[in-house]
C-alpha cells in the first residue's frame, strides 16, 4: 500500500499497531521530539523510523494514528490540526462520542477525512490479536483497513457515524476494567476478614461472565429494592476495612433508579434499560 503513516504516539499499544501497519504501508513514522528513552526504544525494536519533529512527521505522512492516553487525546488532535494537517487522521484513543467529535471539528476544515477507532484487546504481540473498530466515512476506513490485511490487527467498520467506535470501546471497557477493580475489592474485603481463599473458592465453580447474560438486567431491576441497601452495606464494610467504598455507593445509587419495579416479573429488558436511562 502506497503511503506513509505516522503513530502518535508509540507506547506499548502504538508502537505494536504500528508495527502491524507497517505490513502493507509504505513507512512507519514516529516522532523522537519529547518522547521518553523508553519510546525510543520501543519504536526501533519495532522497526520504526524515527523523524525529529511533529512538524516534519505530518508533512511527510498520508494517514496519521493517534494511540496515546485518553486525557491527551485532545492536545494531541490540536496540535496536529494547528500544523494545518491534511491527510487521514485516526483517533483510536479510548475516549468519550463527545471528546470524540470534539476532535473531529478540530481536523475536519483541512484533513481528507477523520475516522473514529478504538482498539479492544491487547497489543497485538506474543499471539494477541485486538479488534480495531472503526467509525466514519467509509472511504477512509476502507484505507485504514487495508493497513492490517493480513496482520495480527483485526478491523471492524460500525457505521458511518462518528462517535460509534468510542462508544463500543468504552461499553467494552466499563465492564471489562470496572469488573477487575470489583475484583480487587471482593477479595480486599474477605482478606480484611480472612476469609479471602475461601471467597477465592467459591468463584471458582462460577465462571460464566454476566455481560454474557443481559438477560439479567431485567432481574437486576427488579431485585433492586433489596440489592441497593445490600451495596451500600457492602460500602460501609469496605469503609471499615479502610478500603475504598465509592464503587459501591455509586452502585447502589445506580440501583436506586429501579426502586419502582420491585419484584416486577414481567419487566423486559427494554424495560429496564429505559428505566436506567430515564429515572
Amino acid at each position: 500500500m502506497d503511503q506513509t503513516v505516522g503513530i502518535l504516539h508509540p507506547g506499548s499499544m502504538g508502537a505494536a499497531v504500528a508495527a502491524c501497519a507497517a505490513t502493507n504501508a509504505a513507512n512507519v513514522l514516529c516522532c523522537t521530539d519529547g518522547r521518553s528513552p523508553a519510546s525510543l526504544a520501543r519504536a526501533q525494536e519495532y522497526g520504526l523510523t524515527a523523524v525529529s519533529s511533529l512538524p516534519e512527521l505530518l508533512e511527510r505522512c498520508d494517514m496519521v494514528i493517534s494511540l496515546c492516553p485518553p486525557a491527551a487525546a485532545e492536545d494531541v488532535a490540536a496540535e496536529v490540526a494547528s500544523h494545518g494537517f491534511s491527510g487521514w487522521y485516526v483517533d483510536a484513543n479510548a475516549i468519550s462520542p463527545e471528546r470524540m467529535h470534539r476532535i473531529e471539528e478540530m481536523l475536519s476544515s483541512r484533513a481528507k477525512a477523520v475516522v473514529d477507532g478504538g482498539v479492544i484487546g491487547s497489543p497485538p504481540v506474543n499471539g494477541k490479536s485486538p479488534l480495531l473498530v472503526l467509525s466514519g466515512p467509509a472511504h477512509a476506513v476502507a484505507r485504514v483497513e487495508a493497513l492490517f490485511v493480513d496482520t495480527a490487527v483485526r478491523t471492524k467498520m460500525l457505521g458511518p457515524t462518528i462517535g460509534q467506535a468510542s462508544a463500543l470501546k468504552l461499553a467494552y471497557a466499563s465492564f471489562q476494567k470496572t469488573s477487575r477493580v470489583l475484583v480487587a475489592l471482593s477479595i480486599g474485603l474477605a482478606r480484611a476478614h480472612d476469609v479471602d481463599q475461601e471467597l477465592l473458592d467459591i468463584t471458582l465453580q462460577r465462571t460464566n461472565s454476566y455481560l454474557a447474560e443481559p438477560e439479567y438486567v431485567a432481574k437486576t431491576a427488579a431485585r433492586a429494592w433489596r440489592w441497593g441497601p445490600e451495596m451500600e452495606e457492602v460500602a460501609d464494610t469496605l469503609e471499615a476495612a479502610g478500603l475504598p467504598s465509592e464503587m459501591l455507593r455509586a452502585a447502589a445509587t445506580t440501583l436506586a433508579r429501579w426502586d419502582d419495579v420491585k419484584d416486577d416479573g414481567e419487566l423486559t429488558l427494554a424495560d429496564a434499560l429505559n428505566r436506567l436511562a430515564q429515572p
